[in-house]
């Protein structure tokens, strides 16, 4: 059925153009029918939708459509996404089942084929995906680009197996996604000559521009996790062209706040240039990756928002593809999903499992800082009791174990300084990227609670204190909620304010947790099996001969 012709009246901000304009936009079909430059005043004014050039919907800890429902209030029309975090877990059927569920919303939401599952070969994942079935994958018009390579050494030592599916990215003009932080001079050349168009891990402009010098693209990145954007908003004024907006990994409770939105406020209280901010959050994405989204041109796809005035940066409504979807505060489109998948095979762990026998040396102990992902690596003197390692509370010497989901095997053990616990334990299976169960804790007791708590559910977030639990089921895939976006974010912040009770000075204990397995960001991690020396890129013992 054809659907009726409708006009709006605003200010309209064209940054493909770089012009403000009293107009008229003629809305038939879903597309841009007509713009006309009108007489008739108005205060509002009428943007381009924005989109998150990097992200990975899962570490909202909500659905696809879920996400969507947050994300329209705040103006964002589209994300480009790597689930690579839930098709470490569920393989093909995980990806099948966020390209589903997105489905059922109107955000348009593009994904890529994950290039590193599992992130490295000293993990355990919940399955693989060679070059083979990448290569499958990226044949399918679901998948728009190879997601970000994380295995940076594989490119530049030239892996089989690594190359076989960054051939394939460029024999069908798909982009490539890059993640290498720190790369820098000759390895640079030869990462960026494998066709790597992008990157979010830099955290200075000198890096920053030698990647752009090198033809890379920068999704400027400030998530909930990593916060880049002070940092590197000055690349805005110097190459509009040649950078994105990203968040990378956003939690719920800060979605439910904002999103791509806040920082353009942000920008524009720095007195970047509105059409330069514009470039980077709507015009440049759509571009880079080819997608079918609105840029308030004659004939494109109806995806724009209107807000009150260009100071407060109020979203208004929300439009994608003609349709209203947000109107002042209200979502106008309805989701709801019973579909699942998860994998988790492991039982529940003893006391004993939980022992370090003291061998009289030295250990090793990962470093964390708040608000980051890299670590340090620190020697210290253990603490034992009864020949056994134990957690040095008084110098926050905390024990770190990561319990394998997929299998029962033995548990990795290791000790980490920084979170700051004085009592109690918090376990996780958010641990990227394999997502096993990662917890920590300042005594075994409350460790076994909280760890065997996330078995129970099979999947989520427990914090032990004294013996008594708190906690948050995921149960899509040990990562999602089936609730509200609005009762996870609730949810999730009152476990983090309680993790921060437990004596932890940092911002987000929980989210620092679930970077202490990643080992593609250096310097000292903890898969399920053992200590991994990132910059080595080698596994390492514990005690220090």
């Amino acid at each position: 059925m054809k659907e009726k012709k409708y006009l709006l009246f605003g200010k309209l901000v064209d940054p493909v153009n770089r012009t403000i304009l009293n107009a008229g936009i003629s809305v038939e079909n879903g597309k841009i029918a007509k713009i006309e430059s009108v007489k008739e005043q108005s205060g509002k004014y009428i943007l381009p939708g924005f989109v998150d050039a990097h992200v990975h919907i899962e570490s909202s800890m909500l659905t696809p459509g879920e996400f969507a429902r947050l994300a329209v209030r705040h103006g964002t029309v589209a994300t480009v996404s790597d689930p690579h975090e839930i098709a470490n877990v569920c393989g093909k059927e995980g990806l099948r089942f966020m390209i589903e569920d997105g489905k059922t919303v109107p955000l348009k939401f593009h994904f890529g084929v994950p290039s590193c599952v599992p992130a490295t070969d000293f993990e355990t994942s919940g399955a693989t995906l060679n070059a083979e079935i990448v290569g499958e994958l990226l044949k399918s018009d679901d998948y728009f680009f190879l997601a970000e390579m994380m295995n940076f050494p594989g490119v530049i030592d030239n892996d089989t197996e690594v190359w076989g599916k960054i051939r394939t990215a460029i024999k069908l003009n798909k982009p490539i996604d890059g993640h290498a932080p720190g790369v820098t001079g000759e390895r640079l050349k030869k990462y960026a000559g494998a066709n790597i168009s992008t990157d979010h891990e830099c955290s200075t402009i000198d890096e920053a521009i030698e990647k752009i010098e090198n033809g890379i693209k920068i999704q400027i990145r400030e998530g909930s996790a990593a916060k880049n954007f002070n940092a590197l908003c000055s690349l805005i004024k110097k190459y509009p062209e040649k950078v994105m907006l990203c968040t990378d990994d956003c939690h719920p409770d800060d979605l439910v706040k904002g999103h791509i939105n806040l920082l353009i406020k942000r920008g524009l209280e720095k007195g970047i240039d509105l059409f330069d901010l514009l470039t980077a959050a709507c015009v440049n994405p759509v571009k880079h990756y080819n997608l079918n989204i609105g840029l308030l041109q004659t004939g494109d796809p109806a995806d724009f928002i209107i807000v009150d005035n260009l100071n407060d940066f109020n979203i208004l409504e929300t439009y994608i593809n003609g349709k209203k979807v947000y109107d002042n505060a209200k979502i106008l489109f309805e989701y709801k999903t019973d579909k699942q998948v998860n994998n988790f095979k492991r039982k529940e762990i003893l006391k004993n499992d939980l022992l370090v026998k003291d061998k009289g040396k030295n250990i090793r102990v990962i470093k964390c800082f708040d608000g980051q992902l890299f670590t340090n690596s620190i020697v210290v003197k253990p603490n034992t009791r009864s020949g056994h390692v134990i957690p040095d509370v008084e110098n926050d010497i905390l024990k770190l174990v990561v319990v394998n989901r997929y299998n029962n095997s033995e548990l990795a053990i290791g000790f980490i300084h920084g979170i700051g616990f004085k009592d109690g334990a918090v376990a996780q299976s958010i641990a990227h990227d394999s997502h096993n169960i990662i917890a920590v804790g300042a005594n075994d007791k409350d460790l076994l609670k909280a760890i065997n708590t996330v078995i129970s559910l099979k999947g989520g977030i427990a914090i032990s204190e004294n013996g008594n639990i708190h906690q948050l089921p995921l149960e899509i895939a040990g990562l999602m909620s089936s609730e509200s976006g609005e009762k996870t974010a609730l949810r999730y912040a009152e476990l983090n304010e309680l993790a921060k009770s437990l004596g932890s000075s940092f911002k987000s204990p929980l989210m620092t947790l679930s970077f202490m397995a990643l080992l593609v960001i250096p310097e000292l991690k903890l898969s399920d099996k053992g200590l991994f020396d990132v910059n080595a890129f080698s596994p390492v013992s514990l005690f220090v001969e």
